[in-house]
């Protein structure tokens, strides 16, 4: 139901955002910081994208899933920051019910195929590292394109199954979300119907992403260390470290801010944090993950002098 109806029988058609402070200032300085964390997000992976496409050094299967993260980051920063931005702007923001369902759909659906792309990223180094030799044989383009369909695939039915049971309810008890985004805690707070069976459900398919997501990263890593000390020469145990290093950074990063998120306890006390710790991950981590790639990456750093000597 699109359209539903509070206690004073008028229509409402849409929720109102109100995710950060009270203060003016305080919310005139936060716009301009997240608009230049998007802006060098937009950036950061466009520039990511166009150097993996346009290098042909670049066309293996750890850049192609480098460079579908950073699509990945793009359209999910782009999901979220303009509304944020608004928000901080004029200090609420209306949303229409259409508007917030595709934005949640968007947000649940990427969040979960970028959790599950890092267990791809994190067992295409198990292989490069552990089996080297038969590296080329087993991550072949096919593979590479079959994994990505997986995790996309994972993630956008994830999102519809969770989309449509959450706007299943009727929103009646008030049309004010305490967030800046569209998610679902705050959407099943304000419904006047029974919504257990959904936090099952959400419990339920989120674990069913998240678990084996990192039980794939937390295995791979396990092995990869273990192959790592196995080898001799200080050179080679330095570059196989490196290649992981921005890797395990991004994946920490991401996943200590979910399950603060999500696994804190509720209170309207916590609630500013949180809605900090969503912002870190939805818009200021795929700011940094272009940053952690490039930085730690001797080819991406290359190929970045590079393309600035050709512009000048």
């Amino acid at each position: 139901m699109g359209i539903f109806e509070d206690n004073n029988n008028s229509l409402i058609n849409e929720f109102v955002l109100i995710g950060f402070s009270d203060s003016p200032y305080q919310n005139i300085c936060l716009f301009f910081v997240f608009l230049i964390i998007y802006i060098v997000s937009i950036f950061g992976n466009i520039g990511i994208i166009y150097l993996v496409c346009n290098n042909i050094r670049f066309h293996t299967p750890m850049y192609f899933f480098l460079s579908n993260l950073s699509v990945v980051d793009l359209v999910y920063a782009s999901d979220i920051a303009p509304k944020m931005l608004v928000g901080l702007y004029f200090s609420k923001t209306p949303i229409s019910y259409i508007g917030c369902a595709i934005q949640l759909f968007i947000f649940c659906a990427l969040g979960s195929t970028e959790c599950v792309l890092f267990a791809v990223m994190a067992y295409d180094r198990y292989v490069a590292i552990c089996n080297p030799l038969s590296y080329n044989l087993i991550m072949q383009h096919k593979t590479c394109l079959g994994l990505m369909f997986g995790a996309y695939s994972t993630g956008f039915l994830h999102s519809l199954i969770e989309t449509c049971c959450t706007f299943h309810l009727s929103f009646c008890a008030s049309n004010v979300l305490h967030h800046f985004v569209c998610d679902f805690p705050p959407l099943l707070s304000i419904s006047c119907t029974d919504t257990t069976i959904n936090e099952i459900i959400l419990f339920i398919f989120s674990a069913s992403v998240t678990v084996p997501s990192i039980v794939v990263i937390l295995g791979s890593y396990m092995s990869i260390f273990i192959a790592i000390l196995k080898i001799t020469a200080p050179e080679g145990r330095q570059r196989a470290y490196s290649t992981c290093a921005s890797h395990i950074i991004a994946v920490t990063l991401l996943y200590s801010t979910v399950l603060y998120v999500y696994l804190s306890p509720k209170s309207p006390s916590s609630r500013d944090n949180v809605n900090m710790a969503t912002v870190f991950y939805t818009v200021v981590l795929p700011m940094l993950n272009p940053l952690i790639y490039s930085l730690r990456n001797k080819d991406i750093k290359l190929a970045i002098i590079q393309s600035f000597q050709s512009i000048l």
